[in-house]
């Protein structure tokens, strides 16, 4: 007598109803039979039941079945013979190998994340994105679907002078600013253009990105850092150094968390007038202060002598790869063409989303409620340290979305690899210090606390003070 179906003992959770697709149902079915016959719960020589009652006990078409058959026998897991019925091919089914012990490092995607440098992706404001990017489409001309200005769209470029006058203290217009994709687009073709007026060094910070560094070295620029101490980066040494570019992040030091000392941010640009120097300002998370009015951008001191850098990639999201640079004159005709022949493109239907996006409104209302929310977090971080690891002390938290822990000498490498079992993902200071800074190394912890999305949050700082010294 034929198998029933539910003696062979196999769950297909096909999708059922008005939406279900008969291809849909077809391949569910091929794939619950695949599996179950890989798996071993069908084992060969098995008989499968007709296609006809199958069909009538998962309330689907006989068609579909047999089609499934079809496609199974086709690739050899099934076979069907005149009067023998349809049989689990007989062939070696290799069973499940056996879980392997468990290592006391789990690898994998970590279960918390606390790298510094991304904001909480989840809090993305997709319908209000999405709102924009309808209205853009909508209003935007034809030729907006073109190759276009190398610079950018205009209504993105004019948005954006408005913004950043009001919201940073930068001085431009619309033909002054070139639209990028992210801030390390903006420094490759900076890199270029410098390199091409035969220029050799550019002064960095003591602690930053080596990604920047890097950047700037296959660009044939060598990176001298300099001096960092409780006022920030020291900016003396650009006088004595033979530099004549200078990379910095006067509004909140990276990692540092620092803001450059006003008399330090004048003695930077006095340089620059003396020297016949450029300032390059990486203004990364500049609306993210919490405790006073936002440090206003180093560029409008002189906007001569300073190239301001910004991005939506803190306050948005980096996948928007959207960034802008803000130029002296003269060197804006230069990356205008460096970038035409570089090959990138920013989209323009995202540039003029995120244009429709500030102009709306919509842009300041969503960074008001995302510093609420990351200054709520630091507040948190800072009242759990306090309860949970009293002798670990943050600092650099007056802005941004990261704080650096300070911790007891030589912990740093093994409170990282304690993190890393508990599947912890955790950065120290070290990974920051420039290779040649002629400064003490420290022992600390950069946590980005801007990073897990808000169901996240309160695991990630338990497991935080699970792991601190």
């Amino acid at each position: 007598m034929e198998d029933s179906w539910a003696t062979l003992g196999v769950d297909l959770h096909l999708e059922r109803g008005d939406e279900a697709t008969r291809s849909g149902v077809r391949k569910g079915l091929t794939d619950a039979l695949r599996e179950a016959v890989r798996g071993g719960r069908l084992a060969p020589g098995t008989r499968l039941p007709s296609s006809r009652s199958l069909a009538v006990d998962l309330g689907i078409a006989r068609n579909t079945v047999a089609d499934a058959y079809a496609d199974l026998v086709a690739e050899g897991w099934l076979t069907a013979r005149q009067g023998s019925g349809t049989r689990v091919a007989d062939r070696a089914v290799p069973r499940p190998a056996a879980a392997p012990a468990r290592p006391r490092r789990v690898s994998g995607a970590p279960t918390y994340n606390l790298m510094p440098g991304t904001p909480d992706l989840a809090s993305f404001p997709r319908a209000e994105w999405l709102k924009a990017a309808r209205r853009a489409l909508s209003a935007a001309p034809n030729d907006a679907l073109g190759y276009g200005d190398p610079r950018g769209r205009i209504e993105l470029r004019t948005a954006l002078a408005d913004y950043l006058s009001r919201a940073r203290g930068v001085h431009t217009d619309p033909d002054r600013i070139v639209i990028c994709a992210g801030f390390v687009h903006g420094l490759q073709l900076l890199g270029g253009v410098l390199r091409a007026r035969r220029l050799r060094d550019v002064a960095v910070e003591s602690y930053g990105l080596d990604a920047h560094w890097e950047l700037l070295k296959r660009a044939g620029l060598r990176t001298s850092p300099l001096p960092f101490d409780e006022l920030g980066t020291s900016t003396a040494e650009l006088d004595t150094g033979s530099a004549k570019v200078a990379l910095l992040t006067p509004a909140h030091q990276f990692p540092m968390g620092v803001p450059l000392h006003p008399d330090r941010r004048a003695a930077a640009v006095d340089w620059a007038r003396r020297a016949g120097g450029l300032i390059l300002e990486d203004d990364y998370d500049g609306e993210f202060r919490y405790d006073r009015q936002p440090v206003g951008a180093l560029q409008g001191l002189d906007p001569d002598r300073v190239v301001y850098l910004g991005t939506a990639s803190k306050s948005l999201a980096p996948g928007l790869r959207l960034g802008w640079m803000v130029l002296p004159a003269p060197l804006a005709a230069e990356v205008v063409e460096a970038k035409g022949s570089s090959g990138w493109a920013c989209g323009a239907l995202d540039q003029l989303t995120l244009a429709e996006f500030i102009t709306s409104g919509a842009y300041d209302r969503h960074v008001r409620g995302a510093r609420l929310r990351y200054r709520r977090r630091r507040d948190q971080l800072v009242a759990a340290l306090a309860s949970r690891a009293p002798e670990v002390r943050a600092s650099g938290i007056a802005a941004g979305l990261h704080a650096v822990l300070e911790l007891p000498a030589g912990t740093e490498r093994s409170v990282v690899e304690a993190a890393s079992w508990q599947r912890l993902a955790l950065q120290g200071l070290d990974q920051f210090r420039h290779p040649a800074a002629r400064v003490a190394r420290r022992d600390a912890l950069v946590v980005g606390y801007g990073t897990p999305p808000d169901h996240a949050w309160a695991g990630a700082l338990e497991a935080l003070c699970g792991v601190l010294p």
